[in-house]
């Protein structure tokens, strides 16, 4: 029944104060990974699929589908190669995470999410932090080269400011916050 979904409650993992760099920066980027699942947490379908600040089209359901995006591009297409597209946009939709959401079904939405953070964390598995991949500049012609260290740190700045747009789109839902 979709419409009696309600997200799980989350059990977050303090990630080490002391630990080698691996460690602590995988930890943190695990630990903000949960802090949006723990954001939504207890909330039913349709309040995660709620617009709190119009006219933005930002929902946290809209968050959590961009975010198996973005662990589905940076992981498994740019840095293993893989042959697979984004899940929720597309050229003629390129905000369709956000903009699609109200047919959407959030139980499936969040099952497509846990995927896709196990399948990045078996890409980052076989990868040391100082191998690297190619990007295309999307600023003009040619290439850059990126260390994995270097793709940890911004996953970690991606979810740190969506966990924040998070933060102000829950306690719009129910005045919920939190850290």
């Amino acid at each position: 029944m979709a419409d009696t979904w309600t997200a799980p409650a989350v059990e977050r993992t303090q990630s080490p104060n002391v630990a080698p760099e691996r460690q602590a920066t995988e930890a943190l980027l695990d630990y903000f990974r949960e802090t949006l699942l723990w954001k939504c947490a207890g909330l039913s379908a349709a309040q995660l699929k709620a617009r709190a600040v119009p006219p933005s089209s930002m929902s946290l359901l809209g968050l959590v589908r961009h975010m198996a995006d973005v662990e589905r591009i940076w992981f498994r297409t740019r840095v293993a190669g893989e042959p697979v597209q984004g899940i929720y946009w597309s050229d003629a939709s390129p905000d369709g995470e956000f903009d699609e959401v109200d047919a959407a079904d959030a139980e499936a939405d969040f099952a497509t999410y846990h995927r896709e953070v196990e399948a990045a964390r078996a890409v980052l598995a076989a990868r040391d932090f100082d191998d690297t991949f190619v990007l295309a500049r999307r600023d003009g012609p040619g290439e850059t080269a990126i260390d994995i260290r270097a793709l940890v740190l911004h996953m970690i700045e991606e979810y740190a400011r969506h966990c924040g747009h998070a933060d102000l789109l829950r306690e719009c839902i129910d005045g919920v916050t939190g850290d």
